[in-house]
This record gives C-alpha cells, sequence and structure tokens, in this order.
C-alpha cells in the first residue's frame, strides 16, 4: 500500500508539480500559474512597492505586514526576509496573488505553510481574495535572504 501524498492540493505555480521531486510539470489543475511566463527578478523584500493606486499600496504594505509574521518554524527568520516570497501582486479591489517557494521540496511543512499564508493574507481588511502559487524554480538558497535575515543566523 503507498502513502498518501504528503504534498497540497493547493495551487503550484506553472513548472511547479504536486510532487515537488517533479518540478517542471505545468500546473495541479493543468492551468497557467497568475505568475506563469514572469521571469524571476529576485525575492520580493529587494522588489520597491511601484504601485500607483493607494488603495493597492496601502494594501501591499499590510500584506508584507502580515508575511512578515510567518515563520518558518525551522528557522527563526519570517519567510519574507528569508528570501521564501518571490512575487507579490495586489490590485486596489481586493486580490493578491503571491508566488513563494519553501526551503526545500521535501520541506515538512509544505502542505500547511502555503494554505496559512494565504488563509492570512485573506484576514487583511481590504483583502477579498488571495492566491498563493509555490513554485520550485529557482530553488531557494541563502542568498535569496535579506541581509538582517542573515545577520540574525549568524551567516554574516
Amino acid at each position: 500500500m503507498s502513502e498518501p501524498n504528503p504534498f497540497p492540493p493547493f495551487p503550484l505555480a506553472s513548472g511547479a508539480a504536486s510532487d515537488p521531486a517533479a518540478a517542471a510539470t505545468p500546473a495541479a489543475d493543468g492551468a497557467p500559474g497568475h505568475f506563469a511566463g514572469r521571469e524571476f527578478t529576485g525575492p520580493a523584500h529587494g522588489k520597491p512597492n511601484v504601485q500607483v493606486d493607494p488603495v493597492a499600496r496601502g494594501l501591499e504594505e499590510a500584506v508584507i505586514e502580515q508575511l512578515r509574521s510567518v515563520y518558518d518554524p525551522e528557522i527563526p527568520v519570517n519567510i519574507y526576509e528569508l528570501g521564501l516570497i518571490y512575487d507579490i501582486d495586489v490590485t486596489g479591489a481586493g486580490r493578491v496573488d503571491v508566488r513563494m517557494t519553501l526551503t526545500s521540496p521535501m520541506c515538512p511543512v509544505a502542505g500547511s505553510l502555503p494554505p496559512d499564508v494565504e488563509a492570512r493574507l485573506r484576514a487583511i481588511p481590504g483583502v477579498i481574495d488571495a492566491k498563493v502559487e509555490v513554485t520550485w524554480d529557482p530553488a531557494w538558497g541563502p542568498e535569496m535572504m535579506t541581509e538582517a535575515a542573515r545577520l540574525q543566523l549568524n551567516m554574516l
């Protein structure tokens, strides 16, 4: 008898797979994710908030604040500073899309962390819908962390 799949039924980014070991297959539902075709330009913490709409700008700031309250249970650094958040898209209408990764495809919280992030985003006043896409490309590495995170982990 085979073991049940420990990986989540949440939407995966295009190029990610429901089986993290096979990271080059289409999204779980076969449809491209929100971020499909968008090139990786670095973790979200290194990108400026370029929202022109003041509502979307404020919502993006609230999203970042909320992401900074989520911690990887094995590393005492929040997921935003850790560099697990690759992209954040926010609309003034309250739609939030986040592309993130995990420290490893075999991460013990692969099934629980992304849905937890999604639930926390939905709890932000003004957010009407939130979706988290998980990608394994590019793979996370310590170079994705902020300087503050590396300092906190004595890696400087």
